[in-house]
């Protein structure tokens, strides 16, 4: 009745003293073995992609710009894929995996990324007073998300969760060849398929009914800062670009280092090979004799 207004009281991980039995541990060892299964079951059954329905079109394999061995990103796509998902995506789809720091010489200059978190306000706390309170961003903030948690989401949605799309181009089979193609690939449903008043067939999508609604549904809902036309097929394209370097921001260094070790890795090489066949091989194959 006193002490408890202000300290807490933590309940124990287990109780001190009690009696493990033989059978609980037998228990305790059958059921991490069928994790162990499960897990291995699982592990196997992720390597490869199969759908149990017919009603799933794979995407297509479009020519993205950063798909070869020397090929970076496009900076200028992924700003207006930025812009793209601002304006769009982020109403209903959060980004939790990308500050604004993440955004500086990639898009923008620092003082642009500066600008874009000022313009967002940030819960942070306690104060002094244990308040929590609010403050304008800076770059160490995270994109902010639409929904405070996941029944906020669902509730706003007609119960469909909306998912992070931080790596979304890494969860999806086909990459941004699948986020392309779901963008532009909503189609009237077929002769014989009835319409659904909360759903929109879209064939890419497994089942073919999805609950997000079309997002890019007309030309030029977005003014690019650089003045190309923001065609649906534009959007659908800038953000894939963009959504793919936020699954994979380290991309471009990858590819770099990469070139960089082939190259030294190369020049080791002819240094290995000429110390070999010109020093080396003379000390191997040189014959000692000995005078009586």
């Amino acid at each position: 009745q006193i002490c408890g207004t202000c300290h807490a009281l933590k309940k124990p991980s287990k109780k001190p003293g009690m009696p493990v039995s033989n059978f609980a541990r037998l228990l305790a060892s059958r059921g991490a073995q069928a994790v162990g299964a499960t897990v291995a079951a699982g592990t196997f059954a992720a390597s490869g992609v199969a759908y149990a329905n017919d009603n799933v079109l794979h995407a297509p394999a479009y020519p993205w710009s950063f798909n070869g061995f020397f090929n970076a990103y496009d900076a200028a796509s992924i700003r207006r894929g930025h812009q793209v998902y601002t304006q769009i995506c982020a109403t209903c789809h959060s980004l939790n995996r990308i500050a604004f720091r993440n955004l500086v010489d990639v898009c923008y200059t620092e003082d642009e990324a500066k600008a874009l978190a000022m313009d967002v306000e940030v819960t942070d706390g306690p104060n002094d007073t244990g308040e929590m309170f609010e403050r304008p961003g800076k770059l160490a903030d995270y994109l902010p998300a639409p929904y405070p948690n996941e029944a906020a989401a669902r509730y706003s949605n007609g119960g469909a969760y909306p998912p992070d799309l931080s790596l979304i181009v890494k969860a999806r089979h086909g990459g941004p060849d699948y986020i392309f193609a779901l963008l532009t690939g909503y189609k009237t449903p077929p002769a014989g398929v009835g319409a659904r008043e909360t759903q929109w067939y879209n064939p890419y999508f497994a089942g073919g009914w999805i609950g997000m609604p079309p997002p890019l549904d007309e030309d030029g809902a977005v003014d690019y800062f650089d003045g190309t036309p923001s065609t649906i097929t534009q959007m659908a394209k800038d953000v894939s670009y963009f959504l793919q370097w936020a699954s994979e921001p380290e991309h471009d260094d990858r590819k770099l280092m990469g070139f960089k070790w082939i190259v030294a890795m190369t020049i080791a090489l002819g240094f290995t090979t000429y110390y070999k066949r010109f020093k080396w091989s003379a000390l191997k194959t040189r014959r000692l004799e000995f005078e009586n």
